[in-house]
């Protein structure tokens, strides 16, 4: 362990600033932290092998690696040699604890373990932290030098940036798809009318994919709560660093041969999406705010007379009574429960939101209030007073949400809501937002106590807590939901969030702007927030703050129809924001793909089942299934996935009417329009081996969408709800290719029943034939009778006059259709293996 009095480093420097600002204004902008000695990790002294593992000792400091499992490690670091025993927030128990073995080795000044998958390997002087795969391929080195560095309270750690990485993830974070050249602090914000540059923004996700030049992957789990940040060789191009302002040094290293790979690692140490109801997958209509019970009437009256699919309408603040959450207006709001039954009629369901603030009502009667101080449920000053803030309530308290007893007593409050048919809750303002205080937020010295299974029993300050706060609400939220209603799964929105939160909520971008610029930067926000753990994710549509002139809207409307959560928000005193405004012409195309977003529900509610399986997003960036497109010349960035065959090609510049090229990886594609090939070009660039291009010309009412040759796409017949069933076969369309495979999955919708079995998942398969195909269907999985009671398959790209079909043995009618170049054939529904040939 070395010292050093050298200038201050970031950490040093970023607190000693805010700490000269925080005594300028008067507040509490950081915590009090001196310049101090730097203290880095020198020479290793010491070894001593761990169960999956192996300890270092430098100087006074500790260093303990272990192994979780073949291909993902844990690294913990403190400068005294001393380790919390307490759980994690973001991490699995049952991943925490887990280890593999492994088989010790000693070379050439370095000592190591080694498992199935990797090579760890410790320098002895100076001390050098390398992981490599079995090939000697580097996933992961310490940085020559001062690698760690310790500055009291606060740390640092730096690692090699080999040129050519690629770096994703951290949550929505602004900016571009690839973090490489950019620095971010994780600190929960409330970023009302953010830009591409903003930072910090609502959420704290410190986690991190990397992909080298040769494809490789790994991922960096930094399991810290306090402010951190990191930097992706901005402050020196060949450096990757990151930090915090306290609390410990301990974080996961992931590696996979692939970025699919790391994205089910970090799946598997803070948990996949639970599989959400198939409702949350529909169109949802909201805004700040309906004021009415006859407002949100008329709103779904006019949705239901032109025929415009949906399946929630919202309800923001207003619908409260003077602000106060888990109160009605009974002005404005007579009977909810009413309200509430007769949306049902009409098959839409009724969110609610619920901020956490509680209105600080002592003696007037206010439940919530009361029975949060009988409890003990609130947060408090470092006098032990209960802190009271002003929010939209005026002064009020908040709830005390890492204590266990408080999110049970949360959690029940709920009860009358959801026995008023409220089908889903949005926990807004969560980061915690504070109103009037520079800060945004409560001083750091707010007091949170831990009493939670797996933790010291502790009071912890609103500087360790802060970036948790909006999960554990969420997490508050989702559990009350559960106990209220044991076998419905739960509809939790939240703005703020930490890593693993996806366990409870699905989440948007928070508080965007009515602008083509915002609708670009939605794109790369999305697919990283799916990166890290977020695959129900959305941005409002049309933009939050402002109005949308009629083409923005209508365009927003078509590529949010292909993202995971599907919602219209607007701020109070903009335009009205719902499909029909702008006129016949305007809804037209927006009803076109709201219906389309309907029949595309049995190919997403399959890939909601891979999620909840692997942690694989439903929205994906391009690499995911393509890491080869990282070095290539192409730009992918307003591109996306939606699962793994269908790419979509948002124009780069909506305002724009000039023609502009889709790169298209390497693949055969087909119109989705059209279901036709398509026809492209090959790149001049020689970086861009096995790139092509399609130019495609500006259009309002076309989106570019793309098949992957080698797809099998469930779609179902038009439904104005997920709640009535469709009448009709289901439809699977064939586009030929390579690995021709899709799986179909369908369960109830609502229930937890899909846990106990009762749940269809079949595998299919397509052979492309000398003339013709072979479509297997697998014995399926599970007890559920699905809705369709027959099968339209539908192969595109025939060619041939005549085609002829049997399913074992039987005999099929084919259709044929030369313009669209498909043959039809209508089958009965096959739950075991079968197999249906399709031949000229």
């Amino acid at each position: 362990m070395g010292r050093s009095t050298r200038f201050p480093s970031r950490i040093a420097r970023t607190s000693l600033f805010a700490a000269m600002v925080a005594a300028t204004q008067g507040v509490d902008a950081a915590p009090k932290i001196a310049l101090r000695e730097v203290v880095w990790l020198d020479k290793a002294t010491a070894f001593r092998p761990l169960t999956g593992g192996l300890q270092v000792q430098v100087g006074k400091a500790v260093v303990r690696i272990s192994a979780l499992r073949d291909d993902i490690l844990r690294v913990q670091i403190s400068p005294d040699g001393r380790f919390s025993r307490d759980a994690s927030w973001a991490v699995l128990p049952q991943a925490q604890h887990h280890t593999v073995s492994v088989r010790a080795f000693s070379d050439r000044g370095a000592v190591g373990f080694r498992t199935a998958s990797l090579k760890v390997r410790v320098q002895r002087s100076p001390f050098r932290l390398v992981v490599e795969d079995l090939t000697g391929h580097v996933i992961s080195a310490d940085a020559a030098g001062r690698p760690v560095e310790f500055h009291g309270a606060s740390f640092e750690a730096h690692k090699t940036m080999p040129e050519g990485t690629h770096y994703f993830g951290l949550g929505d974070k602004t900016g571009p798809l690839d973090r490489r050249g950019e620095s971010f602090t994780l600190w929960n914000t409330d970023a009302y009318g953010f830009q591409e540059s903003t930072d910090p923004v609502y959420k704290s996700i410190p986690f991190f994919i990397g992909v080298t030049a040769d494809g490789r992957s790994y991922g960096l789990l930094l399991d810290n709560t306090w402010r951190s940040w990191f930097d992706f060789g901005k402050a020196a191009r060949d450096s990757l660093a990151f930090g915090a302002e306290g609390g410990a040094l301990d974080y996961y290293l992931m590696a996979g041969a692939a970025p699919k790979d790391v994205v089910r690692d970090y799946a598997y140490l803070t948990g996949p999406s639970p599989l959400p109801p198939l409702w949350s997958l529909g169109y949802q209509q909201s805004r700040y705010s309906y004021m009415s019970d006859a407002e949100v009437r008329g709103i779904a009256d006019r949705l239901r007379a032109d025929k415009i699919p949906a399946d929630v309408i919202y309800l923001d603040i207003d619908y409260q009574n003077r602000d106060r959450v888990f109160t009605v207006n009974k002005q404005t709001f007579p009977d909810i429960a009413k309200l509430a039954t007769d949306l049902r009629k009409e098959d839409l369901r009724l969110v609610a939101i619920t901020d956490l603030h509680i209105a600080h009502l002592p003696n007037q009667g206010y439940a919530p209030y009361d029975s949060g101080v009988a409890g003990d449920n609130f947060v408090k000053n470092a006098d032990g007073s209960t802190y009271v803030a002003p929010v939209w309530p005026g002064p009020s308290v908040f709830p005390d949400f890492t204590r266990a007893k408080t999110r049970v007593w949360w959690g029940g409050l709920y009860k009358d809501f959801v026995e008023d048919g409220i089908s889903g809750f949005w926990n807004d303002m969560n980061e915690p937002a504070i109103f009037e205080t520079p800060t945004k937020t409560m001083p750091l010295d707010v007091v949170h106590r831990i009493d939670e299974s797996g933790f010291s029993r502790r009071n912890a300050s609103h500087a360790e807590i802060h970036n948790l706060y909006g999960m554990e609400n969420t997490r508050a939220t989702y559990e009350g939901l559960l106990q209220l209603a044991p076998d419905e799964r739960p509809f939790v929105l939240t703005r703020a969030s930490y890593a693993g939160g996806q366990r409870y909520a699905l989440t948007w971008t928070g508080d965007n702007t009515a602008s083509w610029n915002h609708l670009r930067l939605s794109v790369p926000m999305l697919l990283n927030l799916g990166l890290s753990g977020f695959a129900y994710s959305g941005a409002d549509v049309g933009g939050f703050g402002g109005s949308p002139n009629a083409d923005l809207l209508t365009r927003w409307m078509e590529v949010a129809a292909f993202t995971p959560f599907y919602r219209n928000h607007s701020v109070k005193g903009s335009l009205q924001r719902e499909p029909w405004v702008d006129g016949p012409a305007q809804e037209a195309i927006r009803w076109h793909y709201i219906e389309e977003r309907y029949r595309l529900l049995p190919y997403i509610y399959a890939l909601a089942d891979e999620n909840a399986r692997t942690g694989l997003p439903l929205m994906r960036p391009i690499f995911l299934e393509f890491p080869d497109v990282l070095n290539a010349r192409a730009d992918f960035g307003y591109e996306f996935l939606l699962g793994d065959h269908l790419l979509i090609a948002m124009p780069p510049y909506g305002e724009s009417l000039v023609p502009f090229d889709v790169p298209l990886p390497k693949a055969r594609w087909y119109d989705y329009w059209t279901g036709l090939e398509v026809t492209t070009a090959a790149s001049n660039d020689a970086r861009s081996s096995g790139i092509a291009t399609i130019q495609e010309n500006p259009a309002l009412a076309v989106l570019p969408v793309f098949v992957r040759g080698g797809t099998i796409l469930a779609r179902q017949p038009l439904v104005q709800s997920t709640a009535q069933t469709p009448d009709g076969p289901l439809q699977l369309d064939v586009f030929p290719g390579r690995d021709c495979t899709a799986t179909l999955y369908w369960d109830d919708g609502h229930s937890l029943e899909y846990k106990r079995g009762a749940f269809l998942r079949q595998t299919l398969h397509c052979d492309t034939l000398q003339d013709g195909l072979a479509l297997t269907f697998d014995a399926r999985e599970g007890s559920y009778a699905p809705w369709w009671k027959s099968i339209e398959v539908v192969l595109h790209g025939w060619d041939a006059n005549s085609a002829r079909a049997a399913i074992a043995g039987t005999a099929m009618t084919t259709r044929l259709n030369a313009k669209a170049r498909t043959v039809s054939v209508v089958v009965p529904d096959q739950a075991g293996r079968a197999e249906l040939l399709i031949e000229q």
